[in-house]
């Protein structure tokens, strides 16, 4: 069954309901998932002192080793499923350019909070623009 979000109301429907809650499950996931996975390879350090110091092996054991590497793949494996989800039940047009543009907006505020990066203004410049599209996209 495909929802269509072209047809309905300006009110909010169960159906827009049903892929705003889609569409954050996805973005929220992705986002704890490359957050989680970024923390853990910079606790990590680098891999090819690593691989230098303590050969392939030993690289390789180092992030497997390590368990905020496997949380961040755990929340990514469910984007993935959520994904999966959202694109059987709604339009690829919709789910797809608003999880990926939206999980750029959550990464830079993610990013500034829990990673301490530096977020310039050209890059909150284009968050905001890219919810602004997302908002025209859905309406």
């Amino acid at each position: 069954m495909t929802v269509s979000l072209s047809s309905a109301p300006a009110a909010f429907t169960a159906s827009s309901w049903f892929a705003a809650t889609a569409i954050a499950a996805i973005v929220l996931a992705s986002t704890a998932g490359e957050v989680l996975t970024a923390a853990a390879m910079k606790s990590i350090g680098d891999l090819d002192v690593i691989r230098a110091r303590s050969g392939l092996g030993g690289a390789i054991r180092a992030v497997v080793t390590c368990p905020l590497f496997f949380a961040g793949v755990s929340f990514l494996a469910l984007a993935f499923f959520s994904l999966l989800f959202a694109l059987n039940h709604l339009n690829l047009s919709l789910v797809a350019p608003a999880s990926a543009s939206l999980t750029l907006v959550t990464n830079a505020v993610a990013g500034k909070i829990f990673l301490k990066e530096n977020v310039d203004h050209r890059r909150w410049a284009a968050a905001l623009l890219v919810c602004i599209g997302v908002y025209l996209l859905a309406h």
